[in-house]
């Protein structure tokens, strides 16, 4: 079976940024692998493109520009944002606004999204909402472990059903 559009796909890898001897950020063992439906649209279109055809066992060696993971760096997704917004009573939580913390966020619209903390003034928060990852190139190495077909209830939610899954 092949890593194809609707197949669970089951995969170690270790991610690196900048290229083969790159700062590792990220991995998956054996014994927590990344399970995923193929074609889903979960990951990254140009990673799911280098892994097309590939079988349990093989293996895996490939690198993503900055365009085809998460986009080159936009400054102008960088905000300054009141000091007063992150209030709760008053107060804002001890610890939050540290240079460097992600802040989960949502919009009147109810839609979540991370900004990371740059730097402080007494009235402001600058919050950089660039995915962590934007302007880096990915390397990836890694191996299939298996591939096998989604079932009905998986393709109907969307991700994969391991065990222990729960609705």
């Amino acid at each position: 079976m092949k890593a194809e559009k609707n197949n669970v796909v089951s995969l170690t890898y270790e991610l690196r940024i900048t290229g083969k001897d790159g700062e590792v950020i990220d991995t998956a063992k054996e014994n927590q692998p990344l399970d995923f439906i193929y074609g889903s649209g979960m990951m990254l279109p140009k990673f799911e493109e280098n892994l097309a055809n590939l079988k349990a066992d093989d293996s895996f060696d490939f690198m993503l520009t900055a365009e085809e993971g998460y986009g080159v760096r936009n400054e102008e997704n960088l905000a300054d944002v009141p000091m007063n917004v992150f209030q709760q009573d008053g107060k804002i939580e001890e610890g939050l606004l540290v240079v460097g913390n992600v802040i989960p966020l949502q919009d009147q619209e109810g839609n979540r999204f991370n900004g990371q903390v740059v730097s402080l003034t007494d009235e402001t928060v600058k919050l950089d909402f660039n995915h962590p990852l934007a302007g880096e190139k990915l390397y990836f190495t890694g191996k299939i472990l298996s591939i096998r077909e989604s079932t009905k209830q998986e393709l109907e939610h969307g991700h994969v059903h391991s065990h222990g899954h729960d609705h």
